[in-house]
């Protein structure tokens, strides 16, 4: 049996196996449009921890971190400080948004931005710039899913048709199961990530270099600038490396999805928490480092960084190992495409077609639209993974740069009084508009700093002084943030 057929007979097989779990969650139970977005808002300790999990740790920790320690060097390390203190920002605001989330029903971003603002214009609008930045993260997990089948079965089958393959599956079992049927497949994502990450963190660099040590004195010895900043860059210094941490920890919490995971929790202290353990996370990353360090010598001259993980691994170990890793790291893909899936398309039903077009609809029609539109969400980000080359790392970025720009509306609407529809309204439009542009335009960095992070401070500007001189309106919403406080 030659090579090719072993490793995809293994990567397949972890595949299905994964994709039975997730049918399987949802059969005992009906999947209204509360079950289907938030889990009837019961989730324990174990199945928030491995939701929120699977939504970070995913195919841009398996082969992006590793591609840009591989193309990039010292950059690479703002993903370890951006996780670390992303989760203190995860401790204490996730709480109160699942407070205000229990109080008034909510199960979608956009339902706190009309809950708090009183506009469905806003919301629909912070839908729709979800949805929109959700498909870069969306096309991130499809474009990996292709790397890592192409390169682990030999390139036995093409990019595209694997892509196609398991997001028939994905798109089945959040049709079927909804966050349930992601939460389970985590289960089984999780443990096989933890195994083969130590597996190869520790094992590559011994078997090259003899050790950890061995390694980066090698490196530090071929290639001396490789390891600090701007590594092989030119404009990734000091500056966009502290402006990143703090625009990515900020914005961290603010992916629709994982905003909607605040509701499925059956309480506040669940959240705090999953935050906690969540940070014993951190601890694979610098393996998924090493891999992508020992790679730049073991096989140096790779056009495309996210390959490295990959490449070596091929070179290195046995076809039925590189088809256990290869499985393990296309349901790294799968599980938060799943998510991202399942969010765009719930964001699209209820918060933007409902209000807009279709006010009578009940919650069953919204439902039925939702599970309507996983194919055509699927769709688009198939499109963009196939024609599009931007590498793991800098699909995050754009994702990231986006969704950022609720965190004023957000925090400002949970702590200060007076904050105002206009100017939070005008404060996106500026911050999305703004980081748009210097991305679409290549400006990124801008003078030195990363173009979300300075996006999200002119949006803080803005929404600050609008709110100042506009009118205020009462809402309610800030006394339930104060009974969370004081729980």
């Amino acid at each position: 049996m030659s090579n090719s057929v072993v490793a995809l007979t293994v990567i397949f097989a972890i595949i299905i196996f994964g994709s039975i779990i997730g049918f399987y969650a949802g059969v005992r139970h009906k999947m209204n449009l509360e079950q289907w977005t938030v889990g009837g808002r019961g989730f324990g300790l174990m199945l928030i921890w491995l939701l929120m999990a699977g939504e970070v740790y995913t195919t841009f920790s398996f082969l992006g971190a590793s591609g840009w320690a591989y193309s990039r060097g010292g950059p690479t390390l703002y993903i370890i400080a951006y996780l670390t203190l992303g989760r203190a920002v995860y401790f204490h605001v996730q709480p109160y948004i699942w407070e205000v989330g229990r109080k008034f029903k909510m199960q979608t971003q956009p339902d706190f931005f009309e809950r708090r603002y009183g506009s469905k214009y806003l919301a629909a609008f912070v839908a729709v710039v979800g949805f929109v930045f959700l498909i870069p993260y969306l096309q991130l997990q499809l474009t990996g899913l292709g790397i890592i089948v192409g390169m682990a079965s030999f390139e036995g089958i093409s990019r595209p048709v694997a892509m196609i393959i398991a997001f028939a599956l994905v798109a089945g079992f959040v049709f079927s199961s909804g966050v349930r049927g992601v939460a389970w497949v985590s289960i089984l994502k999780d443990a096989l990530m933890l195994f083969v990450v130590f597996f190869i963190g520790f094992g590559l660099p011994y078997i090259y270099f003899h050790g950890i040590g061995p390694m980066f004195a090698e490196i530090i010895k071929a290639k001396p600038t490789h390891l600090v900043l701007p590594g092989a860059t030119k404009n990734m210094g000091h500056a966009w490396y502290v402006s990143t941490v703090f625009m990515a920890s900020l914005g961290g919490l603010m992916w629709p999805n994982l905003f909607a995971t605040s509701f499925a929790a059956k309480n506040a202290s669940t959240l705090r928490r999953s935050a906690v353990v969540m940070t014993t996370y951190n601890v694979i990353l610098p393996l998924i480092f090493f891999v992508g360090f020992t790679a730049l010598l073991a096989v140096p001259g790779l056009k495309n960084g996210d390959l490295a993980l990959l490449a070596l691994v091929r070179k290195t170990y046995p076809a039925w190992l590189l088809g256990v890793i290869g499985g393990t790291g296309a349901l790294t893909a799968m599980v938060p495409a799943a998510y991202y899936i399942l969010t765009a398309a719930t964001l699209f039903a209820k918060n933007f077609y409902r209000p807009m077009f279709a006010p009578s609809m009940s919650d069953d029609q919204v439902a039925k639209l939702a599970k309507r539109m996983v194919l055509v969400v699927t769709g688009v980000a198939l499109y963009f993974a196939i024609y599009s080359s931007t590498t793991l790392v800098y699909l995050l970025l754009i994702g990231f740069a986006g969704v950022s720009q609720f965190f004023p509306g957000v925090v400002l609407g949970l702590w200060w009084r007076r904050i105002t529809m206009p100017g939070a309204f005008i404060g996106i439009v500026v911050g999305v508009a703004t980081a748009s542009f210097l991305m679409l335009t290549k400006r990124d960095p801008f003078m030195g700093i990363n173009a979300g992070f300075f996006a999200l401070c002119l949006n803080f500007l803005i929404t600050v002084g609008v709110s100042s001189i506009t009118r205020f309106q009462p809402s309610g919403f800030r006394e339930s943030s104060e009974a969370s406080a004081a729980g």
